[in-house]
């Protein structure tokens, strides 16, 4: 419990009776969870505003309100704000006591990775005997305490409560995947960062933003606002983050596998199994005396797939070496690291390969396709769910990235599949956008094999697959539930294998199961 004053002296009140000062026993930004004694923040959100809610707030018993415009007619204190967004999270920081400051945080984004990227830290500082907490797109974990994620970055308040109650339960370091939508919503403000990270930034969440500008200036803000205390790391292979390299005031780390002006290279990667094998090798001596205990290089084995992996590896590696954690560590950390569901996820390894990835944009299609140019396989068969109501453009600039492979990997032929009973309605696949897949194909020269429903589609690509092939299994939402149809054909088609082993790849999966 808090006195209202004491909790608005962190904000710029433009209008309010700074007299009324009731104890404030809670926050809310939904009129519905509104208890006794709670302050209430009217948020403006894509479909409603909470200043429509006002007087049900009022009703449930909420001592007053932040809000972006005084509404005279309800009978509740209220203190208006430029921005309720930001001021919630300055508000839920405030009430929790500033948890972030008490945690070693570790904030990472990128359009590609960033999950990935969240478990394999979480999983070094984990090798380190740490207590830790992971906050992204599939978990919310404290310690042992694991829930499913509702938002890549949840709500300001319910953020700050996640951080508090770790606090409280003993956590010492916090990784958490920070989305462009957090960054522009104001999700992660006040959340004090000791490291930040910036993977990559690609051509994504162009629906959402608007625009591809307005979704790299969104990124770029984690970067521009940081401070000289924090450390940012940087993938220098991406032009749009080595442009970012120079923008901060954060002490820098980069690494890169082709940029040998980063401070951490990656040599002698070697893929040809998809996993990879290679040598971390720093630059600068006092990099190497103050980070890696005046090692220069040192060797990492990976047992998850992808050339995209070797990126995360990076970048995680990097913040375990930031948080002191010993190199032999972290070298067992990413051994044992199994991966991330549907990001370029092994799925079966037999007489053939499937291979599960969500597919999501232009950036991650490449570094899929890419990984596939260092592996040994007799031929590709790929199945895509194509991307339900993301737009025309997002699909176009998705199927001429795969067609721009297809000479490089020898793809003549795409299975491709709407799902049509696999997805919700929001993501359901409109007409122009099958057309549009349909167009670039054509006219790449790529032949496509449209099925309604993806155990059809499915279906199809395994009828194909001999031994020595590699099946991918592509695409976000549509493709969700694949891996489980998939397997359940592989099962039928050779009974005399285990069912328990065949299956196991899904047993800690969180969607699509």
């Amino acid at each position: 419990m808090i006195m209202l004053q004491d909790l608005l002296s962190n904000l710029e009140i433009l209008e309010g009776n700074t007299k009324v000062n009731p104890a404030v026993t809670g926050l809310a930004y939904h009129s519905e969870k509104v208890l006794p004694g709670m302050l209430f923040v009217c948020i403006k959100g894509f479909k409603t505003d909470g200043h429509r809610f006002l007087d049900q707030a009022k009703e449930n018993g909420a001592v007053a309100a932040v809000v972006e415009k005084i509404q005279p007619q309800v009978k509740l204190p209220q203190f208006r704000v430029t921005d309720s967004r930001r001021a919630l999270a300055t508000l839920a920081d405030c009430f929790y006591g500033h948890p972030s400051r008490k945690l070693k945080m570790i904030g990472i984004t990128a359009s590609n990775g960033k999950t990935t990227t969240s478990f394999m830290t979480n999983a070094i500082l984990e090798e380190h005997q740490l207590k830790t907490g992971l906050i992204g797109t599939v978990i919310v974990k404290a310690g042992t305490t694991i829930r499913p994620a509702v938002l890549t970055t949840p709500e300001s308040l319910d953020l700050h409560y996640f951080l508090h109650q770790m606090v409280e339960q003993g956590v010492s370091h916090v990784t958490m995947e920070v989305s462009s939508s957090g960054l522009e919503l104001h999700r992660v403000g006040s959340v004090d960062f000791d490291i930040i990270v910036l993977n990559n930034i690609s051509r994504e969440h162009i629906d959402l933003h608007g625009s591809f500008e307005n979704y790299f200036q969104a990124k770029a803000s984690l970067i521009r606002q940081a401070k000289p205390e924090q450390w940012a790391i940087f993938n220098l292979d991406c032009p749009y983050t080595a442009s970012l390299s120079k923008e901060t005031a954060a002490q820098t780390l980069t690494y890169g596998i082709k940029n040998s002006e980063a401070d951490c290279l990656v040599k002698d990667l070697d893929l040809t199994t998809g996993r990879a094998n290679f040598i971390v090798e720093f630059k600068k001596p006092g990099l190497a005396k103050n980070l890696a205990r005046g090692r220069h290089n040192f060797p990492i084995k990976l047992s998850v797939l992808g050339l995209h992996s070797v990126y995360n590896t990076m970048a995680a590696l990097l913040c375990g070496l930031l948080c002191g954690v010993p190199i032999a560590e972290i070298q067992r950390a990413l051994e044992n690291f199994r991966g991330v569901e549907r990001r370029f996820e092994l799925i079966f390894d037999g007489d053939f390969k499937v291979i599960d990835d969500h597919f999501a944009n232009s950036g991650n299609i490449n570094v899929t396709l890419e990984t596939l140019k260092f592996m040994k396989y007799r031929q590709l068969h790929l199945v895509y769910a194509i991307r339900g109501s993301r737009g025309v453009t997002v699909n176009r600039e998705n199927a001429e990235t795969m067609a721009a492979w297809a000479p490089q990997l020898g793809i003549k032929e795409i299975i491709a599949t709407t799902s049509s009973s696999h997805v919700t309605e929001k993501d359901l696949v409109t007409p122009e956008e099958v057309q549009v897949f349909s167009e670039v194909m054509e006219a790449a020269g790529i032949e496509v094999e449209l099925h309604q429903e993806l155990p059809e589609a499915i279906a199809a690509g395994l009828s194909r697959a001999q031994p020595g092939d590699v099946l991918l299994l592509l695409g976000c939402q549509g493709m969700d539930y694949g891996a489980g149809i998939c397997l359940e054909m592989i099962h039928r088609r050779y009974p005399h294998l285990n069912r328990e082993k065949v299956f196991q790849v899904l047993q800690n999966r969180v969607a699509g199961i």
